[in-house]
């Protein structure tokens, strides 16, 4: 059996390759990934894991985690804004999908 609770990890992996190469293929996994979120994943009120994604009807787990919203939808939202949005060339992601605005070498800060 195998669960699916809506990491990010794929679709984070899918907006660096399409950033990075402009390939857009990657952006039409990524639309397949979300068709399937919205498919089966997708509740009243919020979005669920699933139970075993080798059935044909996989069940929903009832539980949505934190990461689903703060670092899945945010990862498919990207994929489809233009690149200046959080460009990879002024940004660098942490493991939580928060950007971080690159420093210039040449800023003068008061740390040695």
């Amino acid at each position: 059996m195998k669960k699916s609770d809506t990491r990010s990890e794929t679709v984070e992996s899918l907006f660096v390759l399409y950033r990075v190469t402009g390939d857009k293929k990657y952006q039409e996994r990524s639309w397949k990934i979300r068709e399937s979120i919205e498919k089966w994943c997708k509740t009243p009120t919020a979005y669920s894991g699933l139970q075993d994604i080798m059935s044909k009807n996989p069940q929903q787990n009832n539980n949505m985690e934190s990461f689903f919203l703060a670092e899945t939808i945010k990862y498919l939202y990207l994929l489809f804004s233009t690149a200046d949005v959080i460009s990879l060339d002024t940004y660098v992601f942490n493991t939580e999908a928060r950007p971080f605005l690159l420093l210039n070498k040449s800023l003068n800060t008061s740390y040695k």
